[in-house]
């Protein structure tokens, strides 16, 4: 009980207002505004030097905002707010890249979620699982709220990223008009119908076994401290964005000059983005509170395809572009397996070391066959 306080105490301090940590992002917006308007494409590598430390702390600072905003709503809303923003992120990169695009086609989203879908359901959850495990020797918690999550990510991973290959309407990897539209509105109701399980009809799946909120003997944030990560959240999720949107074309050049495949730019966006996801959700497992960790990881992985396939296929559409969205083989044989075995790791409420192994394994795969195809 003495440590309990004594951590409730620490906690409470910590939500003492402090402008500090908003100099990262306010930074950042300064050094994007002297690209934009001053250099443009003369633009001196040491403002490419100081932007990618920027963009790393102002993801850490838009962490900590959204943890005391999740933690004042409460759960399950706060890994709903949490996961909004970081698709937010991602979809604003995509849609950049996508207008930027003078091809006409574009992979970039196809690539992005489908490395969202590995990072989250093999990087992120098999980390949480290993060192929950490590710490604790097995973690329990509600096989239902990750059994729904899998259920709707499997079939919108399948609609949207494995179905347009086989498609006879236009030849795959792609599909027509009407089709796109399909799986935007399906994707869009399916994600609305998830969201009324997790946050009403069935909200106690969502919920830790022993406690509502992992967090519920520390104060809420109020007052100034509460305007404050108010404010700083969409000032470092804004600094992100257009920090990672500035970073994106020497990123894809330097990608392209040491010879490894274009993919591996869905991969980077896809590890910027979810980054304030990762560190939250591993920070739970360490606190043993797996269900806030799977909560924060699965509900991440939901926003990003529920919500990113749509706007990315009505914006194709619209402009007349042709969206890839069927995996290559190899990748397809990756996403079966990763919702294959996260499917039978959370469906039994509890887990082992043995299982983050198996899922940092599969990461490990993906990984490598992301750089050697």
């Amino acid at each position: 009980m003495a440590h309990s306080t004594a951590r409730s105490a620490q906690h409470t301090e910590g939500l003492k207002p402090s402008l500090v940590p908003l100099l990262a992002p306010i930074g950042g917006l300064v050094v994007w505004g002297l690209v934009e308007t001053v250099f443009h494409a003369d633009t001196p590598t040491i403002l490419y030097l100081f932007a990618v430390p920027l963009l790393f702390v102002s993801v850490f600072v838009a962490v900590h905002h959204a943890e005391v905003l999740a933690h004042r709503i409460g759960q399950p809303f706060g890994s709903f707010l949490l996961a909004l923003s970081v698709t937010l992120i991602e979809v604003s990169l995509i849609v950049s890249m996508l207008l930027s695009d003078t091809d006409g086609d574009s992979a970039v989203a196809r690539d992005t979620v489908f490395a969202a879908i590995m990072i989250v359901l093999n990087g992120i959850v098999g980390l949480c699982l290993l060192i929950g495990g490590l710490r604790y020797h097995m973690q329990e918690f509600r096989g239902h709220s990750a059994t729904a999550a899998l259920g709707v990510l499997g079939t919108l991973a399948a609609l949207g990223l494995i179905l347009p290959n086989f498609t006879q309407a236009v030849a795959g990897p792609v599909y027509a008009p009407g089709q796109l539209i399909f799986v935007a509105i399906v994707s869009i109701l399916l994600y609305g119908l998830f969201l009324f399980v997790q946050m009403y009809s069935h909200k106690a799946d969502f919920l830790e076994q022993d406690d509502v909120d992992p967090q519920a003997h520390a104060a809420p944030a109020r007052g100034k401290a509460l305007v404050l990560s108010i404010v700083a959240l969409p000032l470092s999720l804004l600094a992100v964005v257009l920090l990672a949107e500035m970073l994106a074309d020497p990123m894809r050049d330097s990608i392209a000059a040491i010879g490894l495949p274009e993919a591996l730019v869905g991969v980077v966006i896809a590890l910027v983005v979810l980054m304030p996801e990762g560190i939250a959700s591993i920070r739970a497992a360490m606190n043993n509170h797996i269900q806030t960790s799977l909560n924060l990881a699965l509900g991440s992985v939901l926003a990003s395809l529920c919500l990113t396939i749509p706007v990315v296929a009505l914006l194709s559409v619209a402009l007349g572009q042709t969206l890839i969205l069927g995996l290559e083989g190899e990748h397809i044989v990756l996403l079966v397996l990763s919702v294959l075995m996260s499917t039978l790791s959370l469906a039994m409420g509890r887990t082992t070391v043995l299982q983050g192994g198996i899922h940092l394994v599969i990461f490990g795969a993906f990984l490598t066959i992301s750089a050697l195809p």
